[in-house]
Protein backbone atom coordinates (compact mmCIF):
# COMPACT_ATOMS: atom_id res chain seq x y z
CA UNK A 1 0.00 0.00 0.00
CA UNK A 2 1.22 3.31 -0.73
CA UNK A 3 -0.15 6.36 0.93
CA UNK A 4 -0.36 10.10 -1.09
CA UNK A 5 -0.43 12.79 1.67
CA UNK A 6 -2.08 16.07 0.81
CA UNK A 7 -2.40 17.67 4.35
CA UNK A 8 0.81 19.73 4.66
CA UNK A 9 0.29 19.58 8.51
CA UNK A 10 -0.16 15.92 8.51
CA UNK A 11 2.68 15.90 6.36
CA UNK A 12 5.25 17.81 8.67
CA UNK A 13 4.61 16.14 11.42
CA UNK A 14 5.42 12.99 10.00
CA UNK A 15 8.71 14.05 8.74
CA UNK A 16 9.29 15.56 12.21
CA UNK A 17 8.55 12.38 14.02
CA UNK A 18 10.79 10.55 11.36
CA UNK A 19 13.49 12.42 12.12
CA UNK A 20 12.82 12.68 15.78
CA UNK A 21 13.48 8.89 15.87
CA UNK A 22 15.88 8.18 13.49
CA UNK A 23 13.25 6.35 11.10
CA UNK A 24 14.13 9.23 8.09
CA UNK A 25 17.67 7.69 7.88
CA UNK A 26 17.08 6.23 4.17
CA UNK A 27 13.82 8.70 3.23
CA UNK A 28 14.66 10.64 -0.16
CA UNK A 29 13.19 13.31 -2.30
CA UNK A 30 12.31 12.13 -5.79
CA UNK A 31 11.90 15.92 -7.84
CA UNK A 32 10.30 17.60 -4.31
CA UNK A 33 8.34 14.13 -3.61
CA UNK A 34 9.31 13.09 0.21
CA UNK A 35 9.62 9.41 -0.20
CA UNK A 36 9.62 7.23 3.33
CA UNK A 37 11.66 4.25 2.89
CA UNK A 38 10.72 1.11 4.96
CA UNK A 39 13.03 0.61 8.34
CA UNK A 40 15.82 -1.87 6.72
CA UNK A 41 15.34 -5.12 8.91
CA UNK A 42 18.21 -6.99 10.60
CA UNK A 43 18.79 -9.02 7.90
CA UNK A 44 19.06 -6.11 5.52
CA UNK A 45 21.42 -4.36 8.08
CA UNK A 46 23.57 -7.58 8.50
CA UNK A 47 23.73 -7.90 4.49
CA UNK A 48 24.64 -3.89 4.45
CA UNK A 49 27.56 -4.55 7.12
CA UNK A 50 28.96 -7.03 5.35
CA UNK A 51 29.37 -5.78 2.18
CA UNK A 52 30.86 -2.60 3.73
CA UNK A 53 33.47 -4.99 5.04
CA UNK A 54 34.46 -6.13 2.09
CA UNK A 55 34.71 -3.00 -0.03
CA UNK A 56 36.53 -1.49 2.64
CA UNK A 57 39.03 -4.09 2.57
CA UNK A 58 39.33 -4.21 -1.27
CA UNK A 59 38.60 -1.14 -2.23
CA UNK A 60 39.65 1.70 0.61
CA UNK A 61 42.56 -0.20 2.60
CA UNK A 62 43.52 -1.20 -0.99
CA UNK A 63 44.03 2.73 -1.40
CA UNK A 64 41.46 2.63 -4.48
CA UNK A 65 38.90 5.20 -3.60
CA UNK A 66 36.31 5.55 -0.61
CA UNK A 67 33.36 3.45 0.49
CA UNK A 68 29.99 4.84 2.31
CA UNK A 69 27.54 3.11 3.36
CA UNK A 70 23.70 5.45 2.82
CA UNK A 71 25.18 8.73 1.79
CA UNK A 72 22.74 11.06 -0.84
CA UNK A 73 23.68 11.37 -3.87
CA UNK A 74 21.80 13.99 -6.05
CA UNK A 75 22.34 15.56 -9.82
CA UNK A 76 22.07 19.38 -8.45
CA UNK A 77 24.75 21.22 -6.19
CA UNK A 78 22.40 23.52 -4.14
CA UNK A 79 18.93 22.73 -3.31
CA UNK A 80 19.87 18.83 -3.39
CA UNK A 81 17.05 18.19 -0.72
CA UNK A 82 15.11 18.54 -3.77
CA UNK A 83 16.06 15.17 -5.45
CA UNK A 84 18.59 12.49 -3.82
CA UNK A 85 18.62 8.86 -3.49
CA UNK A 86 20.35 7.24 -0.89
CA UNK A 87 21.85 3.63 -1.80
CA UNK A 88 22.64 0.92 1.11
CA UNK A 89 26.35 1.56 -0.15
CA UNK A 90 28.64 3.76 -2.45
CA UNK A 91 31.90 3.10 -3.69
CA UNK A 92 33.76 5.92 -4.94
CA UNK A 93 37.22 4.79 -6.88
CA UNK A 94 39.81 7.86 -6.74
CA UNK A 95 39.44 9.75 -10.22
CA UNK A 96 35.74 9.82 -9.60
CA UNK A 97 34.37 13.52 -10.84
CA UNK A 98 31.61 13.24 -8.38
CA UNK A 99 31.77 16.28 -6.09
CA UNK A 100 31.85 15.60 -1.61
CA UNK A 101 29.31 18.05 -0.97
CA UNK A 102 30.05 17.04 2.66
CA UNK A 103 25.71 16.92 3.26
CA UNK A 104 25.62 15.22 -0.41
CA UNK A 105 27.38 13.91 -3.13
CA UNK A 106 27.01 15.64 -6.71
CA UNK A 107 26.79 13.04 -9.13
CA UNK A 108 27.12 9.19 -8.85
CA UNK A 109 29.37 6.51 -7.58
CA UNK A 110 31.00 4.00 -9.48
CA UNK A 111 29.28 1.42 -7.85
CA UNK A 112 25.79 1.63 -6.08
CA UNK A 113 24.20 -1.11 -4.13
CA UNK A 114 20.60 -1.53 -3.46
CA UNK A 115 19.33 -4.13 -1.12
CA UNK A 116 15.73 -4.51 -1.59
CA UNK A 117 13.22 -4.34 1.36
CA UNK A 118 9.32 -5.00 1.17
CA UNK A 119 7.78 -1.88 -0.95
CA UNK A 120 10.60 0.22 -1.76
CA UNK A 121 11.13 1.48 -5.48
CA UNK A 122 14.70 0.35 -5.79
CA UNK A 123 14.30 -0.49 -9.49
CA UNK A 124 12.45 2.98 -9.97
CA UNK A 125 15.57 4.68 -8.93
CA UNK A 126 18.00 2.97 -12.18
CA UNK A 127 16.89 6.29 -14.42
CA UNK A 128 17.83 8.33 -11.49
CA UNK A 129 21.62 6.31 -11.14
CA UNK A 130 21.90 6.57 -14.75
CA UNK A 131 21.50 10.71 -14.89
CA UNK A 132 23.72 10.83 -12.29
CA UNK A 133 26.22 9.17 -14.48
CA UNK A 134 26.88 6.21 -11.64
CA UNK A 135 28.91 3.22 -13.45
CA UNK A 136 26.97 0.22 -11.79
CA UNK A 137 24.22 -0.86 -9.72
CA UNK A 138 24.08 -4.08 -7.97
CA UNK A 139 20.59 -5.19 -6.72
CA UNK A 140 20.34 -7.62 -3.83
CA UNK A 141 16.24 -8.65 -4.43
CA UNK A 142 15.13 -11.09 -1.34
CA UNK A 143 11.58 -11.79 -2.96
CA UNK A 144 12.17 -13.79 -4.43
CA UNK A 145 15.88 -13.57 -4.21
CA UNK A 146 18.35 -12.92 -6.82
CA UNK A 147 21.16 -10.50 -7.68
CA UNK A 148 20.85 -8.10 -10.79
CA UNK A 149 24.12 -6.28 -11.91
CA UNK A 150 23.23 -2.70 -13.83
CA UNK A 151 25.55 -0.90 -16.06
CA UNK A 152 25.64 2.34 -17.58
CA UNK A 153 25.60 2.68 -21.24
CA UNK A 154 23.35 4.87 -23.84
CA UNK A 155 21.93 6.91 -21.07
CA UNK A 156 20.48 4.22 -19.26
CA UNK A 157 21.35 1.36 -16.40
CA UNK A 158 21.49 -1.78 -19.04
CA UNK A 159 21.17 -5.40 -17.02
CA UNK A 160 24.17 -6.92 -17.74
CA UNK A 161 23.10 -10.28 -15.50
CA UNK A 162 21.11 -11.78 -13.22
CA UNK A 163 22.36 -14.78 -10.91
CA UNK A 164 19.37 -16.77 -9.32
CA UNK A 165 18.60 -19.57 -6.92
CA UNK A 166 18.28 -21.56 -9.95
CA UNK A 167 20.70 -20.49 -12.26
CA UNK A 168 23.72 -18.92 -9.78
CA UNK A 169 25.35 -16.88 -13.19
CA UNK A 170 28.74 -14.79 -11.98
CA UNK A 171 28.35 -11.26 -12.50
CA UNK A 172 31.77 -9.75 -12.98
CA UNK A 173 31.99 -6.05 -12.03
CA UNK A 174 33.75 -3.69 -14.34
CA UNK A 175 34.52 -0.91 -11.40
CA UNK A 176 35.93 -3.57 -8.48
CA UNK A 177 37.60 -6.11 -8.67
CA UNK A 178 34.90 -8.50 -7.89
CA UNK A 179 32.26 -10.66 -8.97
CA UNK A 180 29.13 -12.00 -7.27
CA UNK A 181 27.07 -15.44 -7.30
CA UNK A 182 23.91 -16.69 -5.28
CA UNK A 183 24.77 -19.93 -3.93
CA UNK A 184 21.39 -21.93 -3.40
CA UNK A 185 22.96 -25.47 -2.11
CA UNK A 186 22.27 -23.87 1.43
CA UNK A 187 19.74 -21.54 1.47
CA UNK A 188 20.47 -18.40 0.18
CA UNK A 189 24.21 -17.12 0.21
CA UNK A 190 25.88 -14.08 -1.81
CA UNK A 191 29.18 -15.65 -2.90
CA UNK A 192 31.68 -12.14 -3.49
CA UNK A 193 34.94 -12.70 -4.84
CA UNK A 194 38.08 -10.91 -5.53
CA UNK A 195 38.85 -11.72 -9.05
CA UNK A 196 42.85 -11.39 -9.06
CA UNK A 197 43.52 -12.44 -5.11
CA UNK A 198 40.73 -15.46 -5.15
CA UNK A 199 39.84 -14.32 -1.53
CA UNK A 200 36.23 -14.95 -1.05
CA UNK A 201 33.09 -14.37 1.26
CA UNK A 202 29.88 -16.00 1.92
CA UNK A 203 27.16 -13.48 2.56
CA UNK A 204 24.46 -15.49 4.46
CA UNK A 205 20.43 -14.74 3.95
CA UNK A 206 17.28 -15.90 5.20
CA UNK A 207 14.88 -18.34 3.05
Amino acid sequence: MVALITDPVLEQELITRRKASGADRYDETWEGVYVMSPIPNNEHQDLVSDFDAILHAVVKWAGLGRVQPGANVSDREVDWEHNFRCPDLLVFLSENPAQDRESHWYSGPDLAIEICSSGDRTYEKLDFYASVNTKEVLVVDRDPWQLVLYRHGDDAMTETGRSTMDDAVELVSEVVPLKFRLNSDHGPVIEVEHVETKQNWNLRGST
